[in-house]
């Protein structure tokens, strides 16, 4: 979706509209964050935003955990599980890498209402393809059989990283950095329940996805979530502020760099699978881009000096917007969220 496409999309998804909101489709963001605050509130303080950080002498040990949510949905619809293993660990080597720190090994966790050999064997190749991805070793993991708590399958994993202290990113961007960004991949592992809801209103996963009928809309759903591991080393180069890694809550995870006011004025272009979901759905523009990632899946806050540097070092990175003070807010493509 280009900036152009966006706005074409939005026609009739004014506030006052009937349109769909990822609340309505079954998850509340500001619910979810008070709950995680109420747990973190009653396990303690720990050291870290994106992964948890603890010193071990002259480095950082850092543990982070996710799964895919109810991408595992469109999966199961299609009986493709292929890719399924790379989103579990590309969601959270990502946030590790938004730390700072390097990941290095993985384990996963398969909860089943009952096994099934074929489905565990594609899980796996997809794990294995993320490591590689990712640059991690596949260590050990799980499987449960639990009936009576899981209909289906759940994955998720926990990827462990190390970091000399010293490399750590210091998680605060500053009023005058530039914003780099690279592009996501897609939808990534994130705001599925409400996408899901919008595509079926009157289609199905095999039905053909309209900008490109040689693949199918789970097939669109499914594209695998984007391993940012390979920015670190062009990021250590410099005096990288911050970073984020765009998940839940779209483009608002820019305020996790701090509190300021984060000016985007060259965001990348939105891939199609966000334009058919905005119209199938009647999604804002505003619900859209607090949602998804809208076609940018990383982004780091650095000094305007450093962020030729890191461009000229990745393959698809380039200057997308300035961090200012103000109110805490990000403004991109004429929102202000």
């Amino acid at each position: 979706m280009t900036d152009g496409d966006a706005d074409d999309a939005a026609e009739g998804t004014d506030e006052d509209s009937e349109g769909l909101t990822y609340a309505e489709a079954g998850v509340d963001i500001a619910g979810q964050e008070a709950a995680t605050a109420a747990l973190v509130g009653a396990t303690g303080d720990f050291e870290g935003d994106y992964a948890g950080l603890l010193d071990i002498g002259d480095r950082y040990l850092a543990l982070a955990a996710d799964g895919v949510g109810t991408k595992l949905l469109v999966a199961e619809a299609l009986d493709d599980y292929s890719t399924i293993g790379i989103d579990c660990i590309a969601m959270n080597a990502n946030d590790l890498v938004a730390a700072g720190v390097d990941p290095v090994a993985f384990v996963d966790y398969l909860a089943v209402e009952e096994p099934d050999d074929a489905t565990a064997e594609a899980i796996g190749e997809g794990l294995d393809e993320g490591a590689e991805r990712a640059g991690v070793a596949l260590v050990g993991g799980e499987t449960a059989v639990m009936p009576d708590v899981i209909k289906g399958l759940d994955i998720a994993g926990t990827c462990a990283g190390l970091a000399p202290k010293d490399a750590i990113f210091p998680g605060e961007a500053e009023a005058g950095d530039v914003v780099v960004g690279w592009p996501s991949s897609g939808i990534h592992s994130n705001g599925l329940t409400l996408a899901r809801e919008a595509v079926t209103r009157d289609h199905e996963y095999t039905d053909p996805f309209p900008p490109n009928s040689d693949r199918s809309i789970g097939r669109e759903l499914l594209e695998p979530t984007r391993v940012y591991s390979d920015l670190l080393g062009p990021l250590r180069e410099v005096e990288t502020h911050a970073a984020a890694h765009v998940t839940g809550g779209g483009w608002t995870n820019l305020t996790r760099m701090g509190a300021f006011r984060y000016e985007i004025t060259d965001p990348f272009d939105a891939q199609p699978v966000f334009a058919f979901v905005q119209r199938e759905g009647d999604v804002t523009d505003e619900e859209m881009h607090r949602t998804f990632n809208m076609g940018t899946g990383f982004v780091a806050a650095m000094p305007e000096d450093d962020a030729e540097t890191v461009v000229d070092a990745t393959e698809d990175g380039r200057v997308i917007g300035r961090v200012a003070e103000g109110e805490e807010s990000v403004a991109v493509r004429g929102l202000d969220l």
